[in-house]
């Protein structure tokens, strides 16, 4: 693929930690691009690397050593305003407990990304959140408080919230981990429609059913990746959840 595709690239990756006396590696030289478009399950078990180099994927943290460009450009040699600038511009996140604000509705969470920037009115603002909660079944809860959403709903108005700001990508770090199953495959379907319109999704998941759902996985082992492959049977969520309906309607008349 041509460099314009390539929206994050990073090489040798590296990321130490000092206990006592003792270096240890979280990350070691990882490599890897990931190119627009893509929906990208990172896995591994706890320990690995994977959430280290998520942290740092999406300006969180930094590395100790190695090269980040995102679009092709430099990431880690910009300043703090810089980066907080890049991660709410182009980056949506997604986590597994939801990080609602409790007292504030649905559309006023969704609103918050866009709080911070100056240059969109509140009338804007208002719309914008709409827009993005209808995107993902919630046009009726607009003003729901999050302890009188499901955690299906919770995490549905986290992806809105990470929506709002039109992204290049969502990072999702363990989006399903709290959801029952029917919900979590839900949860899919919105991340596989959001892929299709060309958002890219890199999503970290310890469930080999959940990643399933994404194009490719790559995996990670004691800092480093050991595996980075295509999805060979991919499991599409329409599909899923018409499997779980009709073994509930079966269940249900016998």
């Amino acid at each position: 693929m041509a460099d314009t595709e390539n929206l994050i690239t990073v090489k040798e990756l590296t990321k130490t930690y000092k206990t006592g006396s003792v270096e240890v590696f979280a990350l070691k030289a990882v490599s890897l691009t990931i190119n627009k478009g893509e929906f990208v399950a990172i896995m591994g078990a706890s320990g690995s690397g994977k959430s280290t180099f998520m942290n740092i994927i999406g300006c969180l943290d930094n590395p100790t050593s190695g090269e980040y460009l995102m679009e092709g450009k430099d990431v880690l040699t910009r300043d703090k305003n810089e980066l907080a600038e890049l991660r709410n511009s182009k980056l949506g996140f997604v986590f597994q407990s939801f990080n609602l604000l409790p007292r504030t509705s649905a559309q006023e969470n969704v609103e918050l990304p866009l709080l911070y920037n100056n240059k969109v009115e509140a009338s804007v603002r208002e719309q914008k959140a709409i827009e993005a909660l209808t995107s993902v079944g919630l046009a009726d809860r607009l003003g729901a408080m999050p302890n009188e959403l499901s955690g299906g709903q919770q995490q549905r108005v986290a992806i809105a919230r990470a929506l709002v700001n039109e992204p290049l990508v969502i990072m999702a770090d363990e989006p399903t981990g709290n959801l029952d199953s029917k919900t979590s495959y839900e949860i899919m379907g919105i991340f596989q429609k959001l892929n299709d319109a060309g958002i890219t999704v890199v999503m970290v998941t310890h469930e080999p059913d959940i990643a399933q759902f994404a194009k490719s996985n790559v995996v990670f082992k004691d800092g480093k990746i050991i595996a980075n492959h295509p999805v060979t049977d991919r499991k599409i969520a329409t599909e899923e959840l018409k499997k779980i309906a009709t073994l509930t309607d079966a269940n249900s008349t016998t």
